[in-house]
């Protein structure tokens, strides 16, 4: 099956990364979002991200031309997916929020398409059950920021067939990625890891073994991290990890338990770059106020 029209469905951090690779690679794509003022900042931020490109040689101005002409955003789920040929669902890692979307996806999308799904946690099997096409459904894990990062996660669920893996993975190649297939488990692979190392870093901070900064230099030059665990939280954004966290406590028990200061960051509004202030501070025009 050939893909030509791809909607992504959430306009945050991960739905408009995925959006700018998808338009990118030559698809046709769609960004939807509830919230007008969420999908007008993806875009500028995408124009943001192209102009450095083009600054850094790693596209023309062309490219970047074909990649925003290829880019449409909408307010209305319903009438983006009527005629699509592919969905990548990207809301929060809330279930009752997923469940919602993909019960509207699944009535309003051709019933011949695969359903993908950007969540980092949740059972592919759990996704699926929310539809009346759980063969058609997978997991499809995308890494922040995703126009660098080359991974994806292909996850199946019970029911989820072969051409819908098949399907994916094609649809991953060509935006330039590499996947590697998952069983379904909570967390996955990389998520389990990733939220432990970011949650041990929040009671060592909290434990003041270390500051901010020194936790995530020791992490970058002695593990060989490209981002310290702290600076990934916060552009993962804080309420995402907390939320990952909260789902693998749940389902793995005591050793995923959300650091309390973990918490009382996402309580006071304290969520990342998106909110110009998590464990650092980005009040400088979104950049990082050294401190």
């Amino acid at each position: 099956m050939t893909i030509n029209k791809i909607t992504v469905v959430g306009a945050g951090v991960m739905g408009r990364g995925i959006a700018y690779v998808s338009a990118q690679a030559g698809f046709e794509t769609t960004l939807v979002d509830v919230s007008l003022e969420q999908l007008n900042n993806a875009i500028e931020e995408m124009r943001k991200l192209a102009k450095k490109a083009i600054s850094k040689g790693k596209l023309s101005e062309s490219e970047v031309s074909v990649l925003f002409s290829n880019l449409h955003t909408s307010l209305d789920l319903v009438d983006a997916i009527k005629e699509t040929e592919y969905v990548i669902e990207a809301v929060p890692e809330k279930r009752d929020l997923k469940k919602s979307v993909l019960e509207t996806i699944d009535q309003y999308a051709p019933k011949h398409i695969v359903i993908a799904s950007n969540t980092s946690t949740i059972s592919p099997t759990e996704l699926g059950s929310y539809t009346k096409r759980p063969e058609q459904v997978a997991a499809m894990h995308f890494f922040n920021p995703v126009h660098r990062m080359r991974l994806i996660e292909i996850v199946k669920g019970l029911e989820t067939n072969a051409e819908t893996v098949s399907i994916i993975r094609e649809v991953a190649e060509k935006m330039g990625k590499e996947t590697v297939e998952v069983n379904e488990f909570p967390g996955f692979v990389t998520s389990r890891i990733s939220a432990m190392v970011g949650n041990e870093a929040f009671y060592m901070l909290q434990e003041g073994v270390a500051t901010a900064e020194d936790i995530d230099k020791a992490i970058k030059l002695g593990l060989n991290y490209p981002m310290g665990p702290l600076e990934l939280g916060d552009l993962v954004g804080l309420d995402t990890r907390l939320n990952n966290l909260k789902y693998l406590h749940e389902t793995l028990g005591e050793k995923f338990r959300p650091a309390p200061l973990l918490e009382q960051y996402v309580k006071a509004g304290r969520l990342g770059r998106k909110t110009g202030r998590g464990v650092y501070d980005y009040t400088n025009n979104g950049e990082r106020v050294n401190k």
